[in-house]
């Protein structure tokens, strides 16, 4: 193959070309994308908060239990997928005991002297006891010296159980009286609860680094038929990575393209929004999707099955009825093509007031937003011909990180979305109240319907957001770059999706950050 220069704002090399192609980045894209490095990415416009009966449902227990029967009768017949995001790695869940590994690092914070009194506790305690007794004559002298290094290195370092390196979803989450379980083996125990397709099935997908793909991978083999024999399913468990090709490439400080000491182009990972990619592989009728450390220990799991069920049985009503009104409006549509058909006043009545009802239910069920008070029959079917979504959403605690807002984009158009902190204009008094004020909070708890009327399945890259991402200082190789992150997999990525908040109990949402929330459990 030949390879050209190719240029419009960046000068590409033959190697470029022949390099991108071999990690499968489009110049063009990779240009497009690189053009933000000098525009920056747009602040959100938040138009209003929501709040319940105004971009917010809220069930009444009645609710709960109707949908929760809707998803039972309605899920026999329906494939489903739950698309675990599990490829970080968790170093910064311990953060605060690599400050214990410092040279100087006593006497011990006391964070640090908090991990070694409450040790015994920790789901992980007895892998950890079992590592450090093979190389010390006394595990417990060695806990009590707050000198010693060795239960912090034992703990995060290769020498040991490698927590510092592993993905959260391969550590060790929760104690019970008989075992401890990875956060993996509570996605297999909540998934046969709730998402297991009619056949008996339950099908789950991880995207997984490629380096932890076979630790993954032998985590499964080893406790899949516990599982399987105990819940009475069959599981179907599918893997993927971020693709090279979703990487983004990285800028010098003055906005050229980053290049190596051996002068290849940087490229790094585009953040979690490059995930759309992955699941716009997964093919089913309803995909759950939900973090991979926010998971609770099994005994309290009844309050989250209950919603589950409940807004995925919400979902596919909207779907059902959606795809109702669809076909009635791809009628009206070729009728009104058709210059032999003569539509009489009556007709025209009845056309008008179907109409009416259809937008009504944009409105008021599907939170859609039409730019004039009557839209065409044409205009309503472009908005409800769309991906769906129901988001989760919890009372705000003070959690950091994404919410759901009112947003007004560069066209014009005002529709729900999940707003990330920084992607707010603090220096904007308005926009920065707006904020502060949020009455609730996304713990990323989503299930996604993008089948259209037709059985087909959504480009999902249709419907992002390109203007929405992230730029920050990163280093390589000593010196300092702009990195760029692709818009996030609920906010920008999924930006042009039909979005539907329900409140869900605060005991739903269970996420461990640090390695103190394993204690919570």
């Amino acid at each position: 193959m030949a390879y050209q220069i190719y240029k419009i704002m960046i000068d590409f090399t033959s190697r470029d070309l022949v390099f991108m192609a071999q990690r499968g980045s489009d110049p063009k894209d990779v240009e497009k994308q690189f053009a933000f490095f000098k525009t920056g990415f747009d602040f959100a416009n938040i138009h209003r908060n929501v709040s319940i009966g105004d971009g917010i449902v809220r069930f009444t227990d009645q609710e709960v239990l109707h949908w929760l029967g809707v998803y039972e009768l309605l899920a026999q017949h329906r494939e489903t997928v739950k698309f675990v995001p599990a490829s970080g790695a968790a170093s910064r869940m311990f953060k605060d005991l690599y400050e214990a590994l410092q040279a100087d690092a006593t006497p011990l914070s006391d964070k640090a002297k908090y991990y070694l009194e409450k040790l015994k506790d920790f789901p992980f305690f007895n892998d950890l006891k079992t590592h450090i007794e093979q190389t010390v004559d006394s595990f417990e002298e060695v806990v009590k010296d707050v000198k010693s290094k060795i239960p912090f290195e034992y703990l995060l370092e290769d020498k040991g159980l490698n927590y510092g390196n592993l993905p959260k979803g391969l550590l060790k989450f929760h104690k019970y009286e008989d075992e401890s379980r990875t956060a993996l083996e509570e996605h297999l125990v909540e998934s046969a609860i709730y998402a297991r397709s009619g056949d008996g099935i339950c099908r789950l997908h991880f995207t997984v680094s490629f380096d932890h793909l076979d630790k993954f991978d032998e985590l499964v083999a080893r406790v899949k038929e516990k599982y399987e024999q105990r819940f009475g399913v069959t599981y179907q468990i599918t893997y993927s990575i971020q693709a090279p090709a979703t990487d983004t490439l990285a800028a010098e400080l003055d906005n050229t393209p980053f290049r190596c000491k051996n002068g290849y182009l940087l490229f790094r990972p585009g953040g979690h929004g490059a995930l759309i990619t992955n699941l716009n592989q997964i093919h089913a009728d309803l995909v759950f999707v939900k973090n991979i450390d926010n998971v609770i220990t099994e005994d309290k799991l009844n309050t989250t099955i209950l919603y589950k069920k409940a807004l995925a049985g919400y979902l596919l009503y909207l779907q059902e009825k959606s795809f109702e009104y669809q076909s009635l409006l791809i009628g009206m549509r070729c009728e009104a093509s058709l210059p032999s058909v003569k539509t009489d006043g009556k007709q025209k009545e009845i056309i008008a007031e179907k109409l009416k009802e259809i937008v009504l239910f944009a409105k008021s069920e599907l939170m859609i937003q039409f730019e004039c008070e009557n839209p065409t029959p044409e205009e309503v079917l472009k908005k409800l011909h769309r991906p769906m979504r129901i988001c989760g959403v919890v009372k705000n605690e003070g959690e950091p990180g994404g919410g759901p807002f009112w947003v007004t984009n560069r066209k014009g158009e005002t529709a729900l979305q999940i707003v990330e902190s920084s992607q707010i204009d603090m220096s904007n008094p308005e926009q920065k109240a707006f904020l502060a004020s949020a009455s609730h909070f996304n713990p990323v708890d989503m299930f996604c319907c993008y089948k259209d009327v037709h059985g087909k399945f959504f480009d999902l890259n249709k419907y992002i957001d390109s203007h929405t991402g992230f730029i920050s200082e990163k280093s390589y190789e000593g010196r300092t770059l702009k990195a760029m992150e692709l818009p996030g997999l609920w906010n920008g990525a999924m930006a042009d999706w039909i979005t539907i908040f329900v409140e869900v109990p605060l005991g739903t949402f269970n996420p461990v950050k640090t390695v103190f929330d394993l204690l919570k459990r």
